[in-house]
């Protein structure tokens, strides 16, 4: 086989990352598909432009369509990021037969199905192992690893940088704004942070995960999104009181053909294995009907973890080449999409309510809970400095989203609730 060429979109953190790996594992790179590997040109803003890596400059190129017309390039790895202009590239790559990785996650959430569709019918491949966890291969894992297993529920903690911001909170009894700033300033927190703070970075990774793991395709619209913003150091100190640590977790589960996905703070019971995942590490826990329960963990983000899933779909990519069966790979979802309703959804919660330090007070709210067949496994009662006003901590057990819903609608009507201070979704230790 001859020496496969490589295109390149992007030299940032990543793209730098994968000429490294490229370079510096050459010798592994041959043993295992049997030719070179080489970097022909790689897709800048700028050639002149100082890089934390030697890179010959006669390689870098400020015309995409150096790169996506050229036919020696065999392979084009995406790292540029964006959406619509890159899903563009892409398909040009595609309909010129050029195979393509990508790490992009926001592209393949919203156009995943659509390029997908393309590469099969160039006998194409394209594969984004590194979209979801960095340097964690999940998507291999549940694709190939679990094919004949029917996975159940999908958990996980997505996100590095809402994993850092909590665990700081957690460690520190410091407030969300003082450790947000920490995270900026450490580089674990981008300047706009909106995308990974309000969970739409997590939101993206659990449709492609849910999209694969059920076989069924969902959109970014189904997934229920919550942020981290609105937690604070109280909520955390109360959860520690009661065995819980505070996650933003995804979930996606399925029972009877019906999914839910969700991206949401989460209290874990301190026996979960996920409570024990800090600072900027990425799990997934995967459920399956034979296998049981397995968890992936490891860097889910970081420019040679990530540039480590790339690379590895680069392989199979070519080991493809070598058998002849690009873009075989390559299957449609075999079910219909079919959501789950909100009184087909359930868990356990986390309330904290502020009300009037009265007689009859929490008689009146259980009383309501009981309307609904809701009982509570845990709580806690304290008074608060203001006086005439008691702090409330229920813990449910499992209830459906809709009864709990209302039951949040009526608790704002009591005029013995002072406010709602915070409600969160709780999930227990093992056996998920």
């Amino acid at each position: 086989m001859k020496g496969i060429s490589i295109g390149l979109l992007g030299l940032g953190t990543v793209g730098s990352g994968v000429v490294q790996i490229i370079e510096n594992h050459q010798d592994k790179l041959m043993h295992q598909v049997g030719c070179p590997i080489r970097v022909k040109r790689i897709l800048v803003n700028s050639i002149t432009k100082e890089r934390s890596i030697d890179i010959d400059p006669s390689v870098l190129t400020t015309d995409v369509n150096a790169i996506l017309t050229d036919p020696e390039i065999d392979v084009v790895i995406e790292v540029m990021g964006g959406v619509e202009q890159t899903k563009q590239y892409i398909l040009e790559a595609l309909n010129n037969k050029k195979h393509v990785v990508t790490a992009n996650k926001d592209l393949m959430a919203i156009h995943g199905a659509e390029l997908l569709t393309v590469a099969a019918e160039n006998e194409c491949d394209l594969f984004f192992e590194a979209s979801v966890a960095g340097g964690i291969p999940i998507l291999r894992s549940i694709v190939d690893g679990l094919a004949s297993d029917r996975i159940t529920k999908i958990m996980g903690i997505v996100n590095g940088t809402t994993n850092f911001i909590l665990t700081k909170m957690s460690q520190k009894g410091a407030a969300y704004e003082e450790v947000l700033k920490e995270a900026q300033e450490l580089g674990f927190a981008e300047a706009d942070p909106t995308a990974d703070v309000e969970g739409l970075d997590a939101a993206r990774k659990m449709t492609i995960l849910a999209t694969l793991g059920f076989s069924m395709k969902i959109d970014l619209a189904d997934v229920s999104v919550k942020g981290i913003t609105s937690i604070t150091e109280e909520d955390i100190q109360y959860g520690k009181q009661l065995g819980y640590s505070m996650k933003l977790i995804g979930i996606a589960q399925q029972d009877d053909d019906k999914v839910e996905i969700s991206v949401e703070p989460t209290f874990l019971s301190d026996s979960h294995p996920l409570a024990s995942v800090h600072n900027e590490y990425n799990a997934v826990y995967v459920c399956g009907e034979a296998v049981g329960e397995t968890m992936f963990y490891g860097p889910g983000a970081g420019s040679l973890p990530t540039a480590t899933s790339i690379v590895s779909d680069l392989v199979a990519v070519m080991k493809n080449m070598q058998y002849g069966v690009n873009g075989k790979s390559i299957i449609s979802p075999q079910y219909p999409k079919k959501l789950k309703e909100p009184q087909e959804m359930f868990s356990k919660h986390f309330l904290r309510l502020h009300v009037s330090d009265e007689i009859g007070v929490f008689a009146e709210i259980t009383s309501l809970f009981a309307e609904h067949n809701i009982s509570f496994e845990k709580i806690l009662q304290l008074p608060v400095i203001k006086r005439e006003v008691a702090e409330i901590v229920l813990v449910t057990h499992h209830a459906s989203k809709q009864d709990y819903e209302d039951i949040l609608v009526r608790l704002r009507d009591l005029k013995s609730v002072k406010e709602i201070k915070s409600s969160y979704r709780v999930e227990r230790g093992s056996n998920i």
